[in-house]
């Protein structure tokens, strides 16, 4: 119960989190298919920059939790204060990757067109990068301290005002400019740094996060603990580049293939995306779980809490592929307008991907959580080169096989990613029941 009760509002913060991301593709999907081949490949620059800052933040949540398990709310304060720190030094070089999106997506042989209408878009996102760090930080402290429900109430009242933010700036209304991609970015961005004040509002206002004195002495920084943040964080950074680098990856072999069977993939992948936040908001739970085991000594309950995340999130994640399977027609027809080109191809090859990756859904999940128990007893390493394995020696391989020698072309792709995905999921449950042992 103690699992359910602390995984449940960080999975409804996760899910919060893609609903303004589905609120931002359904708006673009109207534009046409161009628009929404650039939004995939912007989102392919910008999460490959912006991951590396995303890990080295993930790592703030298990020092935290170790502390919090320790009983040292000092060190508490002190892991939080590295993480914001860390955020704000990385900012910058994740920054300038985006704001150089359209020759990159160039030299990748992308299209003309979506490469440019892709570097409006990322124009517009990169202004949010270190309030969104920021946030994240905070919401690891959150979590640590056994109260993330402030970040699901910040991330509940962002969707309307996201939603509110994208139409007129994109479309022009209210006595707005119509600004287009450039105008959807920018609301995110600005999204991005009000969570970010309303998260600073709670830690330093609210019991019992005021407790901590989270900006007291902010200027004096903690090199100890920034190394340690790195040391952690690194790994983890590296891990998420791999998995969202084959993603992306795969992003680019759509490309190559079409338009359509780009526009197909991103609609697929958005709700895969919405599908995965729920265990992702489980696996951020069994961090936090596993290190409070941790911070204890208690070796029964690392595993117990490890476990536990991993059963609950594949029972919840069987149950939706289900019904994703059931009702993926009415589901992709939602992302598409009517006057998208070729909307007939898009909505048959991203319904067949949806059937193609059932299984992906599955092995996704459990890698997910699997990793996080191992983050709460500060297991980075190692699953870095289960990533590689996984990821790059097997899945990425067979991706390319799969949609260039053989028949079945775009849905191949997904194939080899529910193929990398199965190997790194097993390998990690492997290594957290030999460490738990």
């Amino acid at each position: 119960m103690e699992t359910v009760r602390l995984a449940a509002p960080m999975a409804l913060t996760q899910l919060s989190q893609i609903a303004m991301m589905t609120t931002d593709l359904a708006f673009i999907g109207r534009l046409g298919g161009d628009a929404i081949a650039a939004t995939a490949l912007a989102g392919t620059i910008y999460f490959v920059s912006f991951t590396f800052g995303m890990g080295l933040m993930s790592a703030v949540a298990p020092l935290a939790a170790h502390a919090f398990g320790a009983g040292d709310a000092p060190l508490v304060r002190r892991s939080v204060r590295a993480g914001l720190w860390v955020g704000l030094f990385v900012a910058l070089p994740i920054m300038a990757f985006p704001l150089r999106g359209e020759a990159i997506l160039l030299a990748l042989g992308q299209a003309e067109l979506p490469a440019r209408l892709a570097q409006d878009y990322l124009f517009g996102l990169a202004w949010g990068v270190a309030p969104a760090l920021w946030f994240i930080a905070l919401r690891g402290f959150m979590g640590a301290v056994n109260r993330p429900e402030p970040v699901l109430w910040i991330t509940l009242a962002a969707i309307p005002i996201n939603a509110l933010l994208v139409y007129p700036l994109l479309y022009g209304a209210w006595g707005l400019p119509a600004l287009g991609l450039f105008g959807a970015g920018l609301a995110t961005s600005l999204v991005n740094l009000g969570t970010f004040l309303a998260g600073l509002w709670f830690t330093t206002r609210r019991t019992p996060f005021r407790d901590y004195h989270m900006l007291m002495r902010l200027w004096r920084i903690d090199w100890s603990l920034v190394r340690q943040t790195v040391v952690i964080g690194a790994p983890i950074s590296l891990a998420f580049l791999l998995e969202y680098g084959v993603f992306s990856a795969a992003g680019l072999l759509m490309g190559l293939i079409g338009t359509s069977a780009l526009a197909g993939h991103q609609v697929a992948l958005q709700i895969v995306a919405i599908l995965f936040m729920i265990p992702y908001g489980i696996s951020m739970a069994a961090t936090v779980r596993v290190g409070h085991a941790a911070g204890r000594h208690d070796a029964a309950g690392i595993r117990r809490a490890g476990f536990t995340a991993m059963l609950l999130g594949l029972a919840i994640i069987a149950l939706l592929t289900l019904i994703v399977l059931a009702a993926r027609f009415p589901i992709v027809h939602l992302f598409l307008g009517e006057d998208v080109a070729d909307v007939d191809a898009t909505v048959e090859l991203a319904t067949t991907l949806l059937a193609v990756g059932a299984s992906f859904f599955i092995t996704d999940a459990l890698q997910s959580i699997a990793a996080g128990a191992l983050r709460g007893i500060k297991d980075t390493r190692i699953p870095l080169l289960f990533a590689v394995i996984g990821y790059w020696l097997i899945g990425f391989p067979a991706c390319y096989a799969l949609a260039f020698h053989s028949p079945l072309g775009a849905p191949g792709i997904w194939v080899g990613l529910s193929i990398g995905t199965a190997v790194y999921a097993t390998l990690l449950v492997l290594r957290f029941l030999r460490l738990t042992r």
